[in-house]
């Protein structure tokens, strides 16, 4: 959910894209189609299940869209299924090296599905037209392709992409830590450089790009696993950046960071070339694969004899040692399963978004988070809750926000938040299913006091 403002309009319009490719916006009347683009995405619904996290991943508006009428697209494009990286389900066995270092061979044929990121155009009397391909990105497995990909970054003007790990579970081919991959990665472009390259190569690495792109990439951060965007809030003179880190089953994080320095991806590929270090100006490293938030990934299995209980190990000791200095510590983690006071248990982090509006004075200054279903409500419903900045690298807390209950018996997945442009206003989209196939089953709802 975004807002933008069309040409010849002053009102502040919210648009909603939903996965199987129609983008609304709200006008006058009510909803209104603004582009439909369903014939150009993957078809959708993982092996018959109906469970899918390909389709439109991503829109952002270009800052000046009023004017320009430009705006950009990511999502899974039809026609490129593949069969996949692995042949079977990938769990890590600490006792076994030989699922601790797979490589991702192949790809050109082992693969799931081509990402693709494009430029679009509103003309100020047409219909929207596609300008450009800005990227084409080969994905191993069909999930973690971020979500909420594609926000605009109000301190460089650039479009910020967040791109998962990857998929599968537990990052089977360490693509988050490999600064060649572009897997794992919240990444800068430069859309105002025009490399004269309408439709660039499909690739998975960096180094596979052509100069001419290579040269309008910037990485802010790595050791991503799935993350549903990111989130800027001004504080006096600088911008404190929200991302959240989708857990795997133990739990989910928020990260928050103030300064940074972007590493040109044209040093990334220089450094690989050379085997040179980059030296002091590292990426922002989240951690995975090692650290799940704040705590060493664990290998979680059953014990035999008893499924009740449960062995829990490192899933990766050397990844956890290797990364345990250069990453940056969550600003909070939440656990799948806490039975604490003013706890919940988490099943996946789904929107992060600060808030700076007055009217709910008590979210003022926060940053606002969303989970997509508590673990054992039934019916289902999500989370909503709230937390503050801090800059000692402490672990922070965060008070769930108790919401009147408009769903009835229904089922109510929290699946996405959004915000106006100067973050005075939140958006809840709630969905009914897990089922990309069951459609017609979502609302999107203003938070107010």
């Amino acid at each position: 959910m975004k807002t933008a403002s069309l040409p010849r309009e002053s009102v502040e319009r919210l648009f909603i894209a939903t996965q199987v490719g129609e983008i609304f916006y709200i006008g006058d009347d009510g909803l209104r189609t603004f582009l439909d683009i369903r014939t150009r995405i993957i078809k959708l619904g993982h092996a018959g299940g109906g469970y899918d996290e390909r389709g439109v991943v991503g829109l952002a508006f270009h800052p000046q869209f009023h004017t320009n009428g430009l705006f950009y697209l990511h999502y899974s494009a039809a026609g490129t299924q593949g069969p996949g990286a692995l042949t079977q389900e990938f769990q890590p066995d600490p006792c076994n090296p030989g699922t601790l270092n797979l490589r991702w061979t192949n790809r050109e044929t082992r693969f799931d599905h081509i990402d693709t990121v494009e430029e679009w155009m509103l003309p100020s009397n047409g219909l929207p037209q596609k300008r450009r391909t800005l990227l084409n990105i080969r994905r191993p497995f069909f999930n973690h392709n971020g979500v909420n990909s594609l926000n605009f970054s109000p301190e460089t003007g650039k479009l910020v992409l967040t791109t998962g790990d990857g998929g599968s579970g537990y990052d089977p081919f360490n693509l988050a830590q490999d600064d060649m991959e572009i897997a794992g990665k919240i990444i800068e472009i430069d859309v105002s450089k025009n490399t004269l390259i309408t439709n660039p190569p499909v690739v998975t690495r960096f180094n596979e790009l052509p100069r001419p792109i290579q040269e309008t990439l910037t990485v802010i951060a790595k050791g991503v696993r799935n993350i549903p965007g990111i989130s800027y809030q001004r504080t006096r003179q600088q911008f404190i950046k929200y991302a959240g880190n989708v857990g795997q089953d133990f739990a989910e994080s928020i990260f928050s960071f103030i300064q940074y320095q972007p590493i040109p991806v044209t040093r990334l590929v220089e450094a690989a070339q050379t085997n040179a270090e980059i030296g002091q100006n590292r990426l922002i490293n989240f951690g995975w694969r090692g650290w799940e938030g704040a705590f060493p990934t664990p290998a979680i299995r059953s014990c035999p004899g008893n499924p009740t209980s449960a062995s829990h190990s490192f899933a990766y000791y050397n990844d956890t040692v290797k990364t345990s200095e250069t990453r940056i510590p969550p600003l909070l983690t939440y656990l799948h399963r806490d039975t604490r006071p003013g706890r919940f248990a988490g099943t996946a982090l789904t929107g992060v978004q600060a808030y700076s509006g007055t009217t709910i004075p008590a979210l003022t200054g926060r940053v606002v988070f969303i989970d997509l279903a508590r673990k054992e409500s039934a019916p289902v419903r999500g989370v909503l809750a709230y937390s503050s900045a801090r800059t000692d690298g402490k672990l922070n807390d965060y008070t769930v926000i108790e919401t009147d209950n408009p769903f009835g018996p229904q089922s109510a997945y929290y699946v996405s938040l959004g915000t106006n442009q100067n973050q005075t206003r939140l958006y809840l989209g709630a969905y009914g299913s897990m089922r990309v196939t069951d459609f017609n089953q979502g609302t999107v709802f203003e938070i107010s006091p």
